[in-house]
């Protein structure tokens, strides 16, 4: 329970949370303890609609990690289940043994809108240059329903829509590949369920799989079972970077076994051929050829593969233009909270292992207004489900006026067991300072580079 009984001034105001995947009903539970009123608008029509998109992936992560505190404590008010903490759940699982119940058999039932979709936030009265009073107006949430246009006016606003829905493009340069979006039929984004849903559309075909995250990992990992089943299946990864190894993890130096175990398989995979690598491949144009697509990266005349389908699993980025009217600080290159960047910078260091963050580091020039989950990493990758729960834990505190509580950590995370340089920490005045890192990753293995492999169909050879 929350350490101090919030202000009885507090108890009636209301906190807008966007989003209703984990870290959305996270913040509802927090806030609710808290003595305050979550209103939770979700896009979808259900609750953890992006989840759903990837439901057939099983989490790195035991349930131990996966089950926010606040959220368990609305459960067992109801006689939940509790999951068994080592199992290692898939999103399904996810949706159906936690959030589900959550949303419909807890206190948070009535205070959840789903099919809502938000469209704009500010001030009410206020424009983003206008200062004077700005922090005594409520903020105006607008979202869109089947009955139109809806307004919600709110005390404070969490942002945990997340990032799913705005993938990276396949252009190395940030940019939609020239004829990305007129091949977009034969494009996915993220993870497709290719031993499940999606199996007929990858069956028997050539593929290639961009990316060097866990998305891609996992998705060619199903695509050589598949191509088990179907050997007629053929598998090309394309790695913008030139070494593959920084994609296979901390092996058994991963605190979290199924993370590093992921990696390990991997790294065989590749190891053994079964995929065909193409490194240093800075994809520029997608074109049609027939029924195939022509893959074609830049800077290596005449370098391209030849497939049937092609998967992007190049990471996501914060969809921010309904934020257009609130007062944000953003890192330049990241699009995070700028006192965050310095840990999570994949420039600077390859870990997952995040010094625990909430309030403070969370905060927007725009008083009351935060941005939680896997939206507050902007661009970066590899976040934790456990990270996001003490994320909202310490705004909800914020927000009820319990700075004590929002300034304590009360999380430790396990080690990635990788990483590629010194890890950034923060001092006590919250600016960054270097410390040492994780164990050195698994060995490189040999893997082609530029035109030094041949695509399942055809490839060129670089000119130099």
């Amino acid at each position: 329970m929350p350490d101090s009984i919030t202000p009885p001034q507090a108890k009636a105001r209301t906190v807008a949370i966007l989003g209703a995947g984990p870290v959305g009903l996270a913040a509802a539970a927090h806030v609710l303890e808290r003595g305050l009123e979550p209103v939770v608008l979700e896009a979808g029509p259900t609750v953890g609609h992006a989840v759903r998109q990837w439901s057939h992936v099983r989490v790195f992560s035991p349930w131990e990690y996966n089950i926010d505190k606040a959220a368990e404590r609305l459960l067992v008010e109801t006689g939940w289940n509790k999951p068994q903490p080592d199992h290692y759940p898939t999103g399904a699982e996810l949706l159906e043994q936690y959030l589900e119940p959550l949303a419909t058999r807890t206190r948070l039932k009535d205070r959840i809108r789903t099919q809502s979709m938000v469209t704009s936030v500010g001030r009410a009265g206020f424009d983003k240059v206008k200062s004077k009073g700005r922090e005594a107006a409520p903020f105006e949430v607008r979202y869109q329903n089947g009955k139109g246009p809806e307004v919600l006016r709110a005390d404070a606003v969490i942002d945990a829509t997340g990032t799913w829905f705005s993938p990276n493009p396949a252009g190395a340069n940030g940019l939609a590949a020239i004829g990305e979006h007129e091949a977009q039929d034969r494009i996915a984004y993220g993870m497709p369920d290719v031993l499940g849903r999606d199996r007929a559309r990858y069956a028997g075909r050539s593929v290639a799989v961009l990316g060097g995250g866990h998305s891609a990992i996992g998705t060619l990992i199903d695509l050589a079972k598949l191509k088990d089943e179907v050997p007629t299946t053929e598998i090309v990864w394309l790695l913008r970077g030139e070494d593959p190894a920084k994609s296979f993890g901390g092996g058994s130096a991963d605190q979290l076994a199924a993370r590093g175990a992921l990696g390990s398989a991997f790294a065989a995979l590749v190891a053994s051929g079964r995929i065909v690598s193409e490194t240093g491949f800075k994809l520029s144009r997608i074109a049609r050829d027939g029924d195939k697509l022509i893959v074609s990266a830049a800077g290596c005349v005449g370098r391209h593969v030849t497939v049937d389908e092609l998967v992007v699993s190049a990471g996501f980025r914060p969809e921010l233009d309904f934020l257009r009217e609130i007062r944000l600080a953003l890192d330049p290159a990241l699009e995070c909270p700028p006192t965050l960047a310095p840990l999570i910078d994949p420039n600077l260091h390859s870990c997952g292992t995040v010094r625990p963050h909430g309030a403070r580091e969370l905060a927007h020039p725009e008083a009351g207004f935060y941005i939680a989950g896997m939206k507050s990493y902007g661009r970066a990758p590899t976040f934790l489900m456990l990270t996001g729960y003490e994320q909202v834990r310490s705004i909800a505190a914020e927000i009820a006026g319990d700075h004590e509580a929002a300034a304590r950590v009360e999380l430790v995370l396990p080690e990635t067991g990788v990483c590629n340089g010194p890890a950034p920490s923060l001092s006590s005045d919250g600016s960054s300072a270097a410390s040492g890192c994780c164990p050195a990753p698994v060995a490189a293995l040999p893997v082609s580079g530029c035109g030094a492999a041949k695509s399942p169909a055809k490839g060129g050879a670089c000119c130099g």
